[in-house]
Formats: structure tokens, C-alpha cells, sequence
């Protein structure tokens, strides 16, 4: 089989259904300030002078992938959680607002880290299919597509290095696939497929020293 035909295929078939997701959220700044005592006071001076904004916005950047032609989209919890605005972008560089339909956040009594968050347009949407991870043997390839760093549609390739990882720092139900294709900040939300370009796998979090991929990432 030649793999680089194989690989090429994969992000061909996957890379219109991957989207880039980007959101805002409202902080009252005062309030934090309040909720962090008399320590900070030098904090906040330190950011804003005597002039201490009222409110503050925080943006942060996900991926996701559509799992249907009516816009429905699978990430995870923790790229769309409590923001006030949710954007998304595909891959032909059209935005849409999206509204959240269901969560399973991460917690004290476990939870999946994902939900799903759906956009409207008249016409049908491109998707990718939901695999079989049962059907996954260690040292399978995979790829994984997301927008690392916000560099949106990139695509790497490595390997199920382990199935069953399980995680209770991260307070989650849900085991893990672990991979070394190569996964960053990002990248959370994004798909992880096989080589028949099905969806196997949501990138969720990385183990890593030095806050990039040292080759152990999770879905």
C-alpha cells in the first residue's frame, strides 16, 4: 500500500468536515479581582495602571468536526465551555455562529469532555462518518487534522500507540486512545480517523513538559 497515497486520501476525504472554532467569553474583571483577596492588588496593577477595565474578553481557539449534513458538530466540552459566542469556520473559509446543543463536561463524577454544538445552512453540510474503535489494533495509523496554534486544516500522521488509557487527574469517564501523531494546543476538538477516513477519536489533551507535542498525545 503505498502510504503517502493513503494519507493524502485520508485529509482529502476528512479536511471539508473538520472545522476551525473560535470563541469569546466575558470576564468582570473587577470581580475576579475581588475573588482574589488583597494579593491582587499588585496583579492587576501590575496589567492595568490605576485604570482597571470593567470587563474583559477572552478568546480561545478549538477544532471540531461535522458529523452530519445538518451542521451537528462534536468537540470538546472544555473548547466551548461558558463562552458567550461561538464561532465556526470551514474548510472553504465560510463562518457561521454556532449554539451549543449538549455537553458532557469533565467534573468531579467523570464526563466525556465533549459536546456538541451545531450550525445552520440551507444547504447540506459536508460530514465525516463515525468508525469503529472496537475494530482498532495497536499500531493501526491514524491522522489527525485540527488547527494546532491556530494554523487551521493541518494534518499529521502517526500511529495507535495504546487503547484503554485511563486518567483520573483529568476527571474524566471516558478511557483514551493514545497516539503520536503529532497533537497541540489547538488541536482540542478536532478529529483523530483511520485510514478509511471515518472518525475514531476526538483529540482531547497531550502529556507534555514542555506545552508541545512530544509525541503522546490522547482522544
Amino acid at each position: 500500500v503505498d502510504l503517502a497515497e493513503g494519507f493524502s486520501g485520508v485529509a482529502e476525504a476528512v479536511r471539508p468536515a473538520v472545522v476551525n472554532i473560535s470563541t469569546t467569553t466575558k470576564m468582570n474583571v473587577r470581580k475576579m479581582h475581588e475573588d482574589m483577596g488583597p494579593f491582587g492588588d499588585e496583579f492587576w496593577r501590575r496589567f492595568f495602571g490605576e485604570g482597571m477595565p470593567r470587563d474583559y474578553v477572552q478568546r480561545s481557539l478549538g477544532s471540531g468536526i461535522l458529523v452530519d449534513s445538518k451542521g451537528f458538530i462534536v468537540t470538546n466540552n472544555h473548547v466551548v465551555d461558558g463562552a458567550d459566542s461561538i464561532t465556526v469556520k470551514l474548510a472553504d473559509g465560510r463562518e457561521f455562529p454556532a449554539t451549543v446543543v449538549g455537553t458532557d463536561p469533565a467534573g468531579e463524577e467523570g464526563g466525556s469532555d465533549l459536546a456538541v454544538i451545531r450550525i445552520k445552512d440551507d444547504k447540506p453540510l459536508p460530514f465525516a462518518r463515525l468508525g469503529d474503535v472496537d475494530a482498532l489494533k495497536i499500531g493501526d495509523w491514524v491522522v489527525a487534522i485540527g488547527s494546532p496554534f491556530g494554523l487551521e486544516q493541518s494534518v499529521t500522521a502517526g500511529i495507535l500507540s495504546a487503547k484503554g488509557r485511563i486518567f483520573l487527574t483529568q476527571s474524566v469517564f471516558s478511557t483514551f486512545l493514545q497516539t503520536d501523531a503529532a497533537i497541540n494546543p489547538g488541536n482540542s476538538g478536532g478529529p483523530l480517523v483511520n485510514m478509511r477516513g471515518e472518525v475514531v477519536g476526538i483529540n482531547t489533551f497531550i502529556e507534555t513538559q514542555t506545552g508541545g507535542n512530544l509525541g503522546v498525545g490522547f482522544a
